[in-house]
């Protein structure tokens, strides 16, 4: 994607590969340098000491990261048994110690966390309590009473067991916090333990093997589309306006009815469900949400925001 040329600011989808030891915000900086301006976030933080896959969202396309977010992850983690510290990570003070467990102890506590499971995220998080983050709480010394959520565990897989430290790789739900999990698995085990290392190797549809460093990001070559594929893979539905009149309508927000989109996914029924809406020549027009007296549009992209390498980009 590029500006075109009334300079309207780069849209896009970047995947960065975070390095450990910096934030998620300052990942993000040689990508604000490197589009000079418009809007730029991310999908899904990582804590400082954690590396790996952040989307990156520019411009207009910082309207999908609600729908990024939502997406399956994948991480590795090392999880060091012994130690617990209050933020469940190599960066807190130890809190609480306790013995190593055995590598048998470990493997039968471990089916417990697979399937839906009960999380108490950690006092050290950005959940809101009271309107406030739960960590700015902490940090005042104010640990907040966090409530447990239902999270999926997809697949949890131990990778090697050595020294007190399991290497695993987990597949989850949005909104599953490892170091709880880690903190949990330890106390099946009748041990304690922190996180001591994290890489997450994928959101929804995008893979770590594809991102680049933040230092070799290129506009001209790492901005990408939103795809239907990608949108199937969200849980999105697909559709198309195959007509540039009704494609234009939608793009000014015009009544359009429910036979007026093409589905791109074989699927029946939309009625009740999100849609994304892609034009003629391929580019995301938006999302809608389909009702039974016509679509109710969630999101439009503006007209400029559109792929460059795609029939009717720049």
């Amino acid at each position: 994607m590029s500006e075109d040329a009334g300079n309207r600011p780069r849209s896009g989808l970047a995947l960065l590969r975070k390095p450990e030891g910096i934030t998620s915000f300052q990942a993000l900086s040689p990508i604000k340098h490197a589009l000079s301006s418009g809007k730029v976030g991310h999908a899904g933080t990582l804590d400082r000491f954690a590396c790996g896959l952040l989307v990156v969202l520019a411009g207009p396309y910082s309207r999908l990261a609600s729908y990024v977010v939502s997406g399956e992850k994948t991480y590795r983690g090392l999880i060091a048994f012994g130690s617990e510290t209050d933020t469940l990570d190599p960066e807190g003070e130890v809190i609480a110690v306790a013995p190593v467990p055995t590598r048998g102890a470990l493997e039968a506590a471990l089916p417990a966390f697979r399937g839906p499971i009960m999380q108490r995220p950690p006092a050290y998080s950005a959940v809101h309590v009271g309107g406030k983050r739960a960590y700015k709480l902490a940090l005042e010394g104010k640990l907040p009473e966090l409530k447990e959520r239902r999270v999926q565990i997809h697949s949890l897989e131990l990778l090697s067991y050595a020294d007190g430290e399991a290497l695993v790789e987990i597949r989850c739900s949005s909104g599953t916090y490892i170091r709880s999990l880690a903190r949990d698995i330890a106390l099946a085990c009748g041990s304690r333990s922190h996180l001591r290392a994290l890489e997450r190797l994928s959101i929804g549809p995008y893979k770590v093997e594809d991102a680049v460093s933040p230092d070799a990001f290129d506009p001209r070559t790492d901005l990408r589309a939103f795809g239907p594929a990608e949108a199937s893979s969200l849980g999105l539905r697909t559709l198309r306006l195959g007509d540039e009149a009704l494609a234009a309508r939608f793009a000014n927000g015009g009544r359009l009815a429910h036979e007026d989109f093409a589905a791109m996914d074989g699927r029946g029924s939309a009625v009740g469900s999100e849609a994304a809406v892609f034009g003629p020549y391929g580019a995301l027009l938006g999302i809608i949400l389909l009702e039974a007296g016509g679509p109710a549009y969630r999101m439009v992209m503006p007209s400029h925001a559109v792929p460059a390498g795609t029939p009717g980009g720049t």
